[in-house]
């Protein structure tokens, strides 16, 4: 059956859709990684291997993570590392959704669209893709938003199961298979690329599967999609999935199938992989696996097993593996998610070794006991990076290389003078505090002036027995005018600060999460803050400005959105006072996009079970 599947990137439907450049031979890059960190790609011998497909859903699937919402500057920044990384295609959203919704996907297939930035190699841009559901005035939509891309992708889905049939869409199989068909019908009309998912394939009867993509590659879909929505399958079952519907769906020679997996039972890498196996050649998949419920299957996981074992699977990639551990580490941090240390691949414990037998070992050869090179996925030993008497050049140069390199002058005066202003405070500034304090940047918005408010100066004191006092001095920034005022905090000066906060702001703001970590090691480490928050409009504050903790949970009245904000600093008090400023900047901002008519949707609006 491999066989039979292996030219499917040989057809003429095929290089249409793709325009792959076909070599005779290509070999597998050794190179040491030096500085200017070359581009490291695998891509094995093409005469027997089919390209793998690489499509990556952070911006759309990954945003239906609880409380995750990207900016419109957040997206694009991540859909930059995202090209550069040498993924594909990039689902950029569901146009759909909200006019901001739009928006930001038509910024990006404006702006990412047509940009070759490392991908020199590959030959061509990315493809940006949106999701519709089968409906015209969805694909419509959709077309309006990605078609501002040079190549570009409609994805429309439907269900097949007969659960859902029946409970969600309450229409039988004869309607479901018109309604799949004409839709693909119409995205056809206006695109050439277009992409078919039958949600929860895996639940879904076989034969009737069959009679639902004959339809649609009648209908004239290049790309199905065979999610398993649920996470039910195992690795057998789906790879049969896929197998079977290849050998019984005519027409399976002149599309390419993908897999969609999710993690609910921890299976969504083994069962992508097993669907590669069985001859699917495209992969959705998301960065550091973030997505609904569990997850979706982690980019990182299935190209470094392909990585690692070359001659397993029949296919070749073109990621730039040494961009995976910044891309990781941007996705984390705009989107609030922080990477579990034992996280393969990309954890901070993924490349450390405690047992001393372990230690011994990958001293006298690192092969021992390490299967992947740490500069592999990109990271890096390298610590001393700039210093405080470095020039804006070597610091633009610098950054370039950590993927920042579309910053324009204003961009990068900004990120030049936060650098500086810490490395007077540090001995040592690493890759991941310049990582840090550029995805501050690109969170807050300062730049580009969609503060409202600015944090100009706190002033604490705190003892153990004593109660903490804070004192706040904000700027805001459309009045031009300094807010200053105190609180009282019972349980410590977080608790002081917030309240001072609130005070100014004149908001009743509750806190949902709070989690501060180390950047990086040494006791000048910057401190990095993740809070999440939600307006409170129903909760009484004392009078220091600080929530009632007495206040029955029960009695709030709690708006449907969350806000995530992240701030950096040695000082972990002022760290904790810029990341509920960005939160509240978050809130501020999604209110006043709101009123015109231009503000993203809440999560219940854009999530799309796939």
């Amino acid at each position: 059956m491999l066989t039979k599947i292996s030219n499917f990137y040989r057809f003429p439907i095929t290089k249409q859709i793709i325009n792959l450049p076909f070599t005779t031979q290509v070999t597998r890059n050794r190179s040491i990684i030096v500085p200017a960190f070359k581009q490291y790609r695998y891509m094995s011998n093409e005469a027997k291997k089919d390209k793998l497909i690489v499509f990556d859903t952070t911006l759309r699937d990954g945003e239906q993570s609880p409380g995750v919402t990207f900016k419109a500057e957040e997206k694009l920044e991540i859909a930059r590392h995202l090209s550069s990384l040498g993924v594909d295609v990039i689902e950029a959203g569901f146009p759909i959704a909200s006019q901001g919704d739009f928006e930001a996907v038509a910024r990006i297939a404006r702006e990412v669209g047509p940009s070759m930035n490392g991908r020199e190699k590959i030959g061509k841009p990315v493809i940006i893709a949106g999701l519709s559901r089968a409906t015209e005035k969805d694909i419509k939509r959709c077309y309006d938003a990605v078609s501002q891309a040079p190549l570009h992708r409609i994805h429309t889905f439907l269900a097949t199961s007969d659960i859902h049939l029946k409970y969600k869409l309450k229409i039988d199989r004869e309607e479901c298979i018109r309604r799949a068909a004409t839709a693909v019908e119409y995205a056809r009309s206006l695109c050439n690329d277009v992409e078919f998912s039958s949600e929860d394939s895996g639940r879904s009867d076989k034969e009737f599967l069959c009679r639902v993509l004959e339809k649609v590659i009648e209908a004239g879909v290049t790309t199905i999609n065979l999610p398993d929505t649920v996470g039910y399958n195992n690795p057998v079952e789906y790879g049969g999935l896929i197998k079977y519907l290849i050998e019984n769906t005519r027409g399976s020679d002149k599309v390419i199938w993908s897999t969609h997996c999710h993690d609910d039972l921890g299976l969504a890498t083994a069962n992508t992989l097993s669907g590669v196996l069985n001859g699917a050649r495209q992969i959705e998949v998301s960065i550091n696996g973030i997505g609904e419920r569990a997850g979706n299957t982690p980019l990182e996981e299935v190209i470094m097993n392909i990585h690692t074992h070359p001659t397993s699977y029949p296919v070749y990639h073109t990621i730039n593996t040494q961009q995976i551990y910044r891309t990781s580490n941007l996705v984390s941090s705009l989107s609030g998610m922080v990477v579990q240390p034992n996280k393969a691949i990309v954890g901070a414990n993924a490349f450390l070794h405690e047992s001393g037998i372990h230690q011994d070992g990958v001293l006298k050869n690192k092969l021992t006991y390490e299967i992947l090179r740490p500069e592999d996925v990109g990271v890096i030993n390298v610590n001393l990076v700039l210093g405080k008497l470095s020039g804006r050049n070597a610091f633009r140069s610098r950054i370039a290389e950590l993927g920042f390199g579309d910053m324009n002058e204003k961009e990068v005066g900004a990120a030049f003078e936060s650098f500086k202003a810490l490395a007077d405070t540090k001995k040592r500034v690493t890759e991941h505090d310049l990582l840090a304090l550029l995805s501050d940047q690109v969170s807050s918005g300062a730049v580009v002036g969609s503060q409202r408010f600015n944090l100009q100066s706190i002033q604490v004191v705190s003892g153990t027995h004593d109660m903490s006092t804070a004192t706040v001095k904000l700027l805001d920034v459309p009045e031009n005018k300094e807010l200053i005022d105190a609180a009282i905090g019972r349980s410590g000066p977080i608790m002081a600060v917030f309240g001072a906060i609130q005070r100014l702001i004149q908001r009743k703001i509750r806190l949902l999460h709070y989690e501060v970590r180390a950047v990086s090691e040494g006791m000048d480490a910057l401190g990095k803050v993740i809070v999440k928050i939600t307006e409170d409009v129903d909760i009484s504050l004392a009078d220091n400005g600080s929530p009632e903790v007495e206040t029955p949970i029960d009695s709030r009245v709690l708006t449907k959105s969350t806000y995530h904000g992240h701030g950096t600093d040695v000082d972990i008090v002022t760290a904790s006072a810029k990341a509920y400023i960005n939160a509240i900047n978050r809130l501020i901002e999604e209110e006043q996009y709101s009123k015109t008519g231009l503000g993203r949707s809440l999560l219940p609006e854009r999530r799309a079970e796939i």
